[in-house]
């Protein structure tokens, strides 16, 4: 069904209140396939309950939310991961007692259906250190394979986080603030990454970097206060007039 549709992730008039404070109100966004988009914002934008929206972490007030045109706007978290819509960093190296191999390969294993199996014999968990490796070997960090996940550099760490993404193969990779507390040369290696994985796959991002959302963004969503303010392209979006007056004082560049 994939390939039958234009836009992968939709919602129509996707509002949320909470206890009469409307956080996100009327809400069209249309994510085409294939492609990375960027949602940015000033503070209190909304962007991180539309992105709660999108995974299911939050049921919408009013609205409606379609992936591959298959409506999901009451379906539960589990499930949507299930079908290929993916937020990094809620299910990251939640194990820091563990290795970086091993974080791996309990994602996989929740991809196979036979999740946290910690009785399993060793031998059948080995059979998935091949793909395990491939993962690590992918997003640059396959030489740091055997440290605990809390011994890995903060930027490190973010890698192994997408490493455990992919692991469950996702369609939509949705990514919260990837290069938040990233110093420069992680936050370069980080966008390689994105830039990389985001190939076969489409990407939604929230981010507050704006050379990191010029150089890897097809597309821009501009929320203030709840509502789409502009969207399109870097270079059109950042020339408006609209989109200027909003960031003035937010501190954001």
């Amino acid at each position: 069904m994939a390939g039958a549709v234009e836009f992968i992730l939709e919602t129509q008039g996707l509002t949320k209140e909470f206890a009469g404070f409307v956080a996100v109100r009327g809400v069209n966004l249309q994510v085409r396939a294939g492609t990375i988009h960027a949602m940015i914002g000033p503070n209190g934008a909304g962007k991180t309950t539309v992105f709660n929206l999108l995974t299911k972490f939050l049921i919408p007030t009013a609205g409606r939310i379609h992936y591959q045109g298959r409506e999901i706007t009451k379906a539960r978290p589990a499930d949507v991961a299930r079908l290929g819509l993916v937020r990094s960093f809620q299910i990251s190296a939640v194990f820091p007692h563990l290795t970086v191999l091993e974080n791996v390969r309990i994602a996989l294993q929740r991809r196979l259906g036979n999740s946290f199996h910690f009785w399993r014999s060793e031998a059948v968990l080995d059979g998935l250190n091949e793909r395990a490796h491939a993962l690590l070997a992918d997003v640059g960090i396959g030489d740091f394979w055997a440290l605990r996940a809390a011994d890995l550099p903060y930027g490190r760490k973010r890698a192994l986080e997408i490493a455990t993404t992919l692991a469950l193969e996702p369609e939509v990779l949705l990514l919260d603030e990837p290069m938040a507390g990233l110093g420069h040369e992680d936050i370069g290696r980080i966008s390689a990454l994105i830039r990389r994985v985001a190939k076969g796959r489409t990407v939604l991002m929230v981010e507050h970097n704006m050379s990191v959302v010029a150089e890897l963004s097809d597309t821009i969503t501009v929320l203030q206060r709840g509502e789409i303010l502009a969207e399109g392209p870097y270079g059109e979006v950042s020339r408006d007039a609209r989109v200027i007056e909003a960031y003035v004082g937010t501190g954001h560049g």
